[in-house]
């Protein structure tokens, strides 16, 4: 009889482990879910441009390519101790924050470097494919109707590559 009620016991606890873990991991999923519909509607509905502050869009055909925070993307290195510094250039050897665009915001999903007498700090751009974006940033080798989309991998913008796509562009109004 003991055996029995031990046996009984063990696939009570069984039982009431999976169950708990089972709604553990629910939960965990539901909250993953919504902090990414919030992050993502927050992001999305920031770059939305409005009447008041944006010309009204006009369609383009630009070159789109993609780069992340790499060395390899970014013209970057460290020196030998553990500093990051420009690479070549004028600027060979001054300290480089990685992630900072021109503008001085950290580089995420969405930041456009462009060149900035085509398209201003401040200009949306619509990319299939890509979604929205603002300019942010600017790039050594961006010139007239190029952007450089940021990813957050390497292997992410080699994927994505040269593109010609025709975007949608939002170029802020003079104040």
């Amino acid at each position: 009889m003991s055996g029995n009620r031990a046996e009984r016991g063990k696939r009570f606890a069984d039982a009431m482990f999976s169950g708990v873990a089972a709604g553990l991991c629910l939960a965990v999923l539901a909250g993953v879910v919504f902090a990414l519909a919030v992050t993502g509607g927050c992001l999305a509905v920031a770059m939305r441009p409005n009447a008041r502050d944006f010309q009204p869009p006009r369609e383009e055909t630009l070159l789109a390519t993609g780069y992340c925070n790499c060395q390899k993307c970014c013209g970057w290195k460290y020196t030998w101790y553990g500093r990051s510094v420009v690479a070549a250039g004028k600027n060979a050897g001054r300290p480089k924050k990685v992630g900072i665009t021109a503008s001085g915001t950290r580089a995420r999903h969405g930041t456009i470097a462009a060149d900035t007498s085509v398209y201003p700090v401040g200009t949306i751009v619509e990319i299939p494919g890509y979604g929205f974006g603002r300019v942010e940033d600017r790039g050594g080798a961006i010139r007239g109707r190029h952007v450089d989309l940021w990813f957050r991998r390497h292997s992410d913008a080699v994927k994505w590559g040269r593109r010609n796509v025709r975007v949608r562009v939002w170029l802020p109004r003079k104040k």
